[in-house]
């Protein structure tokens, strides 16, 4: 984390001069561990000295923790006050008391200023902030420092201004953590199947895909893996079929890729989620160290969107549509109203394409302004080992989300599969596959309306519904018993152990299902 932090600033190893933590934490290993790489000392802070520090980004789990809204943040900025005193390259003489913390905007004494150059970032375990001392004179900008892009931090306490990489003196802080979130947002439903022998009811894959004449044109261009992935033929394809330039189109390796895009490359202040929805959009961007705002739909509302809840300085929102795991449709005007200028606007519809017409889409639209739409070949064609997708987008923001791809994202055989898929004869075969899933899981819902225990969400419209079961995580640990996997619902922010998610299948595998469901709340007593 303290490589990715580094190079994130154009910094490198050798001019980091301390580490700083948590005093309880400084001789954890993790932290003497990467303080012996750098080759640098640990500097340890108490609880209170961290309080003490007003930090740019605050975060509520480390206040209840500690007493600091960040220990990143505030370790960072303290370690480097004090590396002023120590009479270090900056040499600007700073005089800092002993308990004057230097922090963002308040200088450790006359002659330079603590300045967080890099804010926290985050993954599971690790967050990691870079601080330096700048030396400044009165009323004037601190010299010998150059422009970091895209990135975001305060100078001299100024929010939004440009944060800016001194070069004398920099100090990289970590606070160790174990993710205390009550959702598991990186549990998805393949880990539900993974490694047993059950009937998937777990993942919304659309059954026996990839068809025959797909796998034949993969499997055709295994031949021409020597060359370079060459993305033209298959971007115009998807061009073509939202009748979109070109330009306005990105492809991807499967949606997720896109919801790392769009957290890395995005400059955002304050992003919201719409939930409960796929939960990836707020993981990518947590592990960028983003403070992720939360709009919970209401099941007694029937979880369907009130545009008026989301705040109006949310500058990026992030929606499904149809939502997983509600399989609620919700109205494009609906979605629409919620673009401002300003804010980004991101659609997930990954399973649009399993709704009969696709009404409600909003592919192909430009007169949105900061429309951002993620669409998955996975779910009906059977791909999710081949990870192909695609954003359409304005020009501006494909061409900022291509910049933080790496070089040849999209493999040949995706790529060649995105084509495939685009063609007249793809998507008539989309859309009949969209009208049997409807007729599936009519079939569903009917018998899933016999057991008085079981409540499902209303309008149902993607190829999955979800139901809530009083110890719903009891019933589905019986259903695994008996041979089926269903999506625990406790993952998803916005519902709790009562929930199921369970994918529409064909006829046969559905009754005997509802048999198994029948044995599992007799089980129960």
């Amino acid at each position: 984390m303290v490589g990715a932090v580094l190079r994130e600033a154009g910094l490198t190893r050798a001019e980091v001069r301390s580490l700083g933590t948590l005093d309880a934490r400084a001789a954890e290993p993790g932290v003497t561990g990467a303080a012996a790489v750098l080759g640098v000392p640990v500097r340890g802070f108490t609880a209170g000295e961290l309080a003490a520090v007003p930090v740019p980004h605050p975060s509520a789990l480390p206040l209840a923790a500690t007493g600091t809204a960040s220990v990143a943040e505030a370790a960072a900025l303290l370690a480097a006050g004090e590396g002023t005193r120590d009479g270090g390259e900056a040499g600007a003489g700073g005089e800092a008391g002993a308990g004057t913390p230097a922090c963002a905007g308040v200088p450790p004494g006359s002659g330079s200023r603590a300045v967080l150059v890099v804010p926290k970032r985050k993954t599971r375990r690790v967050t990691c902030a870079l601080a330096a001392s700048v030396p400044v004179r009165p009323n004037e900008d601190a010299p010998g420092v150059r422009l970091l892009p895209r990135t975001h931090g305060y100078i001299a306490g100024e929010p939004g201004s440009p944060p800016t990489i001194p070069t004398p003196h920099t100090t990289a802080a970590m606070d160790m953590h174990t993710h205390t979130d009550a959702h598991d947002l990186r549990h998805h439903g393949d880990a539900e199947v993974r490694d047993e022998k059950l009937i998937d009811l777990a993942v919304n894959v659309r059954t026996n895909t990839p068809p025959d004449w797909l796998r034949e044109r993969i499997a055709d261009s295994l031949t021409g893996l020597a060359a370079y992935p060459d993305a033209r033929a298959a971007r115009a394809a998807v061009a073509e079929r939202h009748d979109l330039p070109s330009n306005r189109v990105l492809l991807t390796a499967g949606a997720a890729e896109a919801f790392v895009l769009l957290a890395r490359a995005l400059p955002v202040r304050r992003p919201v989620v719409v939930h409960p929805q796929f939960t990836e959009p707020e993981a990518a961007l947590r592990d960028v160290g983003h403070e992720v705002g939360r709009v919970l739909l209401r099941e007694e509302d029937g979880f369907r969107l009130d545009p008026a809840a989301v705040p109006e300085d949310a500058d990026l929102v992030v929606i499904g549509n149809p939502t997983n795991p509600t399989s609620v449709l919700h109205p494009a005007a609906s979605i629409a109203a919620l673009a401002r200028p300003g804010r980004t606007l991101v659609v997930d519809e990954a399973f649009m394409d399993a709704v009969p017409g696709e009404r409600e889409s909003l592919a192909g639209r430009t007169d949105v302004p900061g429309l951002v739409v993620l669409r998955s070949l996975t779910k009906t064609w059977g791909l999710a080992g081949l990870r192909i997708g695609y954003v359409l987008a304005e020009p501006e923001t494909v061409e900022a989300l291509e910049g933080a791809q790496p070089l040849w994202p999209v493999s040949t055989p995706a790529l060649v599969a995105a084509e495939a898929c685009m063609s007249r004869v793809a998507l008539a075969e989309a859309e009949h596959a969209a009208h049997r899933i409807g007729v599936e899981r009519a079939h569903l819902l009917a018998g899933l309306a016999e057991f008085d225990e079981v409540r499902t969400v209303e309008g149902s419209e993607g190829p999955f519904v979800l139901l809530r079961i009083d110890g719903a995580d009891a019933v589905r640990e019986r259903l695994r018993s008996l041979g089926f996997a269903a999506r625990r619902g406790d993952t998803f922010p916005g519902l709790d152990r009562n929930w199921l998610r369970i994918a529409v299948r064909d006829r046969v595998t559905t009754n005997r299902f509802l048999q198994a469901l029948d044995q599992a709340l007799l089980m129960g007593g």
